[in-house]
């Protein structure tokens, strides 16, 4: 079993598309809706493909924050769900940065709960072990 779901706040400065490019600069989604919430509206995404993080697979690496990204994604890790915030407008430029705090983002962070049986091996695969800022092994994507 996998889930990813992505949410977001959508702004009334923001725009639906620049939102959703956030989004999709880091994540697959299958599938979208906009839900009207309070103050704001929200945008969800989902996904059950675990290909749908390939993308924040590899921006990881491009970005050189593997441990980080591991140890963020340990410290979030409640049972099988792991819940991460990131910055809307490093995503939005096709990078990853972890926020703590939802003022850290101006805009408002963007939410990523991923859910699966296997959640380690999902821990593994995104961000292995380093050293000396290089991967100690690559995991073939996982079969969830």
């Amino acid at each position: 079993m996998f889930l990813l779901q992505v949410r977001s706040d959508l702004r009334p400065t923001e725009d639906l598309e620049r939102v959703l490019r956030s989004i999709r600069n880091l994540f697959d989604v299958e599938r979208y809706d906009v839900i009207d919430g309070t103050p704001y509206k929200e945008v969800v995404c989902e996904s059950n493909k675990v290909e749908s993080l390939l993308r924040f697979h590899q921006v990881l690496r491009q970005d050189r924050i593997l441990d980080t990204a591991r140890k963020i994604m340990l410290s979030s890790r409640t049972g099988n769900r792991i819940t991460l915030k990131l910055h809307k407008q490093s995503a939005y430029v096709g990078h990853v940065s972890f926020v703590t705090y939802d003022s850290e983002s101006p805009l408002g962070p963007i939410r990523v709960i991923i859910v699966s049986d296997d959640v380690e091996r999902i821990i593994d695969w995104l961000a292995p072990k380093t050293s000396k800022g290089k991967p100690l092994w690559e995991y073939s994507i996982p079969k969830v």
